[in-house]
């Protein structure tokens, strides 16, 4: 096992190169809890068992100067150990590791903080921790209060300091402070919207001068915006890596194929999410391309085909088809219908099929479910309901729109009207 660190990125040589890394933990197992099972023990020269585990398994990743690295994975993949080995928070258990240039981080809330001393104090002592001398940090310090907007508070101790004042400090730090590299943990979700977008020019900027960044967060849309590489990490190894947009469409069919596959485990528990008379009943619920081919994933903009199969033993007549989508925070979307659309059905017999088509999918980015249900032509009986039947992924497409459930498809114009008759008509 080697680490090399270099104050300065050196021409011809990656920012950071890592080949066949792997960090391992310890486990102890120790299930005596009284004294006298302790004592046994001890008496007995039992030891504990003891468990190893890899967050990190022979990981190799080359990232070049100017390189905007984004990483997704789900929670344990190993995204924060990979970072907290190149900051030398902790180093590896096997293989080299190489870092050239200095390294700016933002990996834990309030790390680097002392909790009794004021946000002034402490953005002195992080500015020595990141290796800057004070007449440095003397230059910057008055930027580094007006980009963290602490106003007043930056004289009280961090101590009571609530989350998001930590991360504006923190941030604002770590981007003052000029460095080679930037390391950025899930952390900035914790900040309002406003000040997001201020990190993000920001980092726009950091890009312009030719700083390299790695990112990690659970926010597709923001690694697609920012990077111009992805990794996807899980179970400490790199699963892919290339384009942000083909990393993530990996990463995304990969979680709906275990959400699928964990919807088919709980249907058991699916009787207590459907209810209704059962003389017609919704069989099977497809959402499909404009090709046909069933999918968990679209993008905005996109066709969109909602198929409902259904099945009667018996005529039926009149009966009425309906959807309601729901958004992951439990916002009801949208509840379109047969009789809305002046679809009348008649009567229905047999297997069918009864198919909503949304020729260009207004939703923004999220996850959504579909809920589909039918009723008599009175709304008085319900034949089959079935709540929350399936869920489906929303992907940035044509849509330029980026907050809120929905994209209006509107356009801005600057406007040709002669405001100043119209000043004139208020004062009158």
């Amino acid at each position: 096992m080697t680490v090399v660190r270099r104050p300065a990125v050196e021409p011809g040589q990656p920012v950071i190169e890592l080949h066949d890394v792997s960090r391992s933990f310890r486990k102890h197992r120790d299930f005596e809890r009284s004294l006298q099972q302790r004592l046994v023990r001890a008496l007995t020269r039992r030891r504990p068992p003891i468990d190893v585990f890899f967050p990190l398994k022979d990981v190799s990743l080359r990232i070049e100067t100017g390189d905007f690295l984004g990483i997704l994975g789900p929670n344990g993949a190993g995204k924060s150990t990979l970072l907290k080995l190149i900051t030398g928070i902790i180093p590896p258990t096997t293989g080299d590791l190489t870092v050239n240039g200095r390294v700016c981080s933002l990996l834990e809330l309030g790390a680097g903080f002392h909790p009794d001393l004021t946000g002034r104090e402490n953005i002195y002592l992080n500015g020595s921790i990141y290796g800057m001398s004070r007449r440095a940090i003397d230059k910057r310090v008055e930027r580094i209060i007006d980009f963290a907007e602490l106003g007043d508070f930056i004289d009280t101790p961090v101590k009571h300091y609530s989350s998001g004042m930590y991360v504006r400090l923190g941030f604002s730090v770590a981007i003052h402070t000029d460095p080679d590299i930037l390391l950025v943990d899930e952390v900035l979700a914790v900040g309002d919207v406003n000040f997001q977008q201020k990190c993000l020019r920001s980092i726009e900027l950091f890009r312009n001068r030719g700083g390299t960044l790695i990112l990690v967060s659970h926010d597709l849309s923001t690694i697609q915006s920012v990077c111009t590489r992805a990794i996807w990490l899980e179970d400490g190894r790199i699963h892919a890596d290339g384009d942000p947009l083909n990393v993530g469409m990996a990463y995304l069919e990969s979680m709906a194929q275990r959400e699928h596959e964990h919807t088919q485990v709980d249907a058991a528990n699916e009787a207590s999410r459907r209810w209704g008379t059962g003389r017609i009943r919704i069989h099977t619920a497809e959402l499909c391309s404009a090709d046909g081919q069933p999918r968990d994933y679209f993008h905005n903009g996109e066709t969109l085909h909602i198929r409902l199969h259904y099945h009667a033993d018996h005529a039926v007549s009149g009966p009425i088809f309906g959807i309601a989508i729901h958004h992951q925070n439990g916002a009801h979307v949208a509840g379109p219908n047969t009789d809305f659309d002046g679809l009348v059905l008649g009567d229905l017999q047999g297997d069918g099929c009864v198919e909503y088509i949304v020729p260009a999918l207004p939703l923004l980015e999220g996850v959504y479910s579909l809920t589909v249900a039918i009723v008599d032509a009175t709304n008085t009986e319900t034949y089959d309901y079935r709540d929350r039947l399936s869920q489906f992924r929303v992907l940035r497409g044509a849509a330029t729109d980026r907050y809120g459930l929905v994209a209006l498809g509107g356009h801005w114009q600057l406007s040709k009207i002669n405001t100043t008759s119209r000043e004139a008509m208020f004062q009158e």
